[in-house]
């Protein structure tokens, strides 16, 4: 659509509904009708209002119902910047600080030692220069990773830990965790990671609140998000559309997840409150966030977060400023790495040119695993906000496309 309850056209935020209209069209053309994506969801704000909201496909890859706003999408990694936000709330009443030793909240960290070399069944360990801090755990800096990598013997330890498994806690994965050797020295490099399930269970240990219930409280009633949560209500779970999963040597695409009550994972409360990348919601529930966060950490009347504090998040925490190309290389990212820097909970640019996109310096943005994904640049009060439900993220470029088609709307 090309306006929204108000009436706002899009020419009315310097946006053009013609150049608006190509997003949906493009990614018809493209994907849906050759049969590579189940369904687009896109949306688009400026100046705090809605103005692209397009839903095309349906939610399943062969037949289904047409997915619409009410469309419940698992959003992955896009939980870590809610995390985050929670944290940042908990560092403004001085319950936790950047520079705390993460062993401060979770014992178990005190001990851990970081790889020197070695098998996974054989392998050498020391003392890290430094303990692994709280700011670390906001920008991947930490010495943790994923098993999912598949980029180094740490990773495999993960996998064959069976870390982060479905029937524990957010403390019991992270006192396993605590056990398994560090990839690096705290600080030194960027790699992504277990990071913001960290992160989640320090949340917990400050506040003295279940993550689920902490982020209700404090961050999804106050902001009117009520489609997002770690599972979905029964009444509400025939909205939940089903998720797939393309093979990237044969380009085969499989269900991971069904839809409704044929879902595994998203029918009942999971005993993991997946900090990193557990949540389930809609495009509207989602702006909300970003429209909190481009507010300044207020939201119709609701502040979450001092403006000051928002400001401090998107800036570039790596050290030196570097950016994550420079410092993970190899490793995976939900953003492109070249030209951002990462902030506290997600990417930041630093460098327009080198990100080969349009946009602007401060540029807070990230994704999930099932390529959804979502950018505030703050220059341009703009927000924009994708979905899909097909993993892995990256299987097909549409986030820097997305990004095309949004910027080239800009009239002034």
């Amino acid at each position: 659509m090309s306006e929204n309850e108000d009436g706002i056209q899009a020419s009315d935020v310097g946006l053009s509904e013609e150049r608006l209209n190509r997003i949906p069209e493009f990614f018809a053309d493209n994907y849906l009708d050759t049969g590579k994506l189940p369904c687009v969801a896109t949306l688009v704000s400026r100046n705090g209002q809605i103005v692209h909201e397009a839903y095309r496909g349906r939610d399943e890859l062969d037949g289904g119902n047409p997915i619409g706003p009410d469309t419940i999408f698992r959003i992955y990694s896009m939980t870590k910047p809610i995390t985050s936000v929670a944290a940042m709330m908990l560092f403004e009443e001085s319950k936790i600080r950047l520079d705390h030793p993460v062993h401060n909240y979770i014992p178990e960290f005190a001990d851990t030692e970081m790889w020197v070399k070695g098998t996974v069944d054989d392998y050498e360990t020391r003392k890290p220069l430094r303990p692994m801090e709280i700011r670390d755990l906001f920008t991947h800096t930490s010495g943790l990773t994923y098993g999912f990598l598949m980029q180094h013997e740490v990773d495999a330890l993960y996998r064959r830990e069976k870390i982060a498994r479905p029937d524990e806690s957010l403390e019991e994965m992270c006192k396993r965790l605590a056990k398994l050797p560090l990839l690096f020295s705290p600080g030194t490099r960027w790699n992504y990671s277990h990071s913001t399930d960290v992160l989640g269970r320090v949340v917990e240990v400050a506040s003295g609140m279940k993550l689920d219930e902490f982020f209700r409280e404090r961050i999804f009633e106050p902001l009117g998000m009520v489609d997002t949560d770690f599972f979905v209500p029964k009444e509400k779970i025939h909205r939940l559309m089903a998720c797939y999963s393309r093979d990237p040597q044969t380009g085969k695409i499989s269900e991971s997840d069904g839809k409704g009550e044929a879902s595994r994972a998203y029918r009942h409360q999971p005993p993991l409150l997946n900090a990193g990348g557990g949540l389930v919601s809609t495009l509207r529930d989602y702006h909300k966030f970003c429209l909190m966060l481009l507010h300044g950490g207020a939201l119709h009347g609701t502040r979450l977060l001092s403006p000051k504090t928002v400001e401090f998040m998107r800036m570039n925490h790596l050290p030196d400023n570097r950016t994550i190309k420079q410092m993970g290389d190899k490793t995976f990212s939900e953003a492109r790495m070249e030209g951002n820097g990462f902030g506290l909970g997600g990417s930041t640019i630093v460098n327009v040119a080198d990100s080969m996109q349009p946009g602007s310096i401060g540029t807070f943005s990230w994704g999930g695993l099932a390529n959804t994904f979502f950018w505030i640049d703050y220059e341009e009060e703009m927000i924009a906000i994708q979905a899909t439900q097909m993993i892995p993220s990256g299987c097909y470029p549409l986030r820097p496309q997305f990004q095309q088609l949004a910027y080239a709307a800009i009239e002034w």
